[in-house]
């Protein structure tokens, strides 16, 4: 028999696999609803002071139910941000290449401003200096996420000749990604100027035609 392992006793009512008899099905909601928990606990106490105790209560769930998924924050907050590499954004399509940037810079101004994402990356950072396995997953997460749509930018821009075919896609990455997460994540500007993401657009563009 199936049963529920965030419901000791009970076996869901409709299952799309039928799992082994005897094995614990984990509920999707409960996992994601620690998920969430997890990106508030960060953002309200950081990584040093969050405990598995503090994420169950913000879920709604018991403490061996975040265990039976990860066996230690450390572990469940690698997860999540090896999970965001994986998502990444949207990869911009507006026909150019300062309208693709300028959409990028868009989507991830937006998000690097979020309140949770503005609490919860600089307090990672400050982590990953103390911790090698917070620091790979940090670097993999906010490179990856970023490499792949700056990536398919440039490689479109090549297709339509506006920039130089072989590009130097280490240091387009760098003069694409560079500017707003400094102004963003490193000295945390509380508001952009007017006009900012938009200059943005067009000195990136004239910088990568210069390549």
């Amino acid at each position: 028999m199936t049963t529920n392992a965030d419901e000791p006793g009970t076996a869901p009512a409709r299952t799309r696999r039928r799992a082994p008899a005897g094995a614990a099905v984990l509920r999707e909601d409960v996992t994601e609803a620690i998920r969430a928990a997890v990106f508030e606990e960060l953002a309200a106490v950081g990584y040093a002071r969050m405990s598995i105790e503090g994420i169950a209560r913000r879920a709604g769930v018991g403490k061996t139910a975040v265990y039976r998924r990860w066996r230690s924050k450390l572990h469940l907050v690698l997860d999540l941000v090896s999970a965001i590499a994986v998502q990444g954004l949207p990869a911009p399509d507006t026909g150019t290449l300062e309208g693709d940037l300028r959409l990028l810079y868009e989507l991830t101004s937006r998000a690097l401003r979020h309140p949770v994402a503005s609490q919860i990356i600089p307090d990672l950072q400050a982590e990953a200096a103390r911790n090698p396995e917070i620091a790979d997953a940090m670097q993999k997460a906010l490179r990856e996420g970023q490499e792949g749509v700056a990536s398919g930018i440039v490689a479109a821009a090549e297709a339509r000749g506006e920039v130089r075919s072989g590009i130097d896609a280490d240091l387009a990455l760098d003069l694409i990604s560079g500017p707003l997460y400094w102004r963003s994540v490193v000295i945390r500007s509380p508001k952009l100027p007017k006009g900012y993401l938009g200059s943005l657009a067009r000195a990136t563009t004239a910088a990568l035609k210069a390549l």
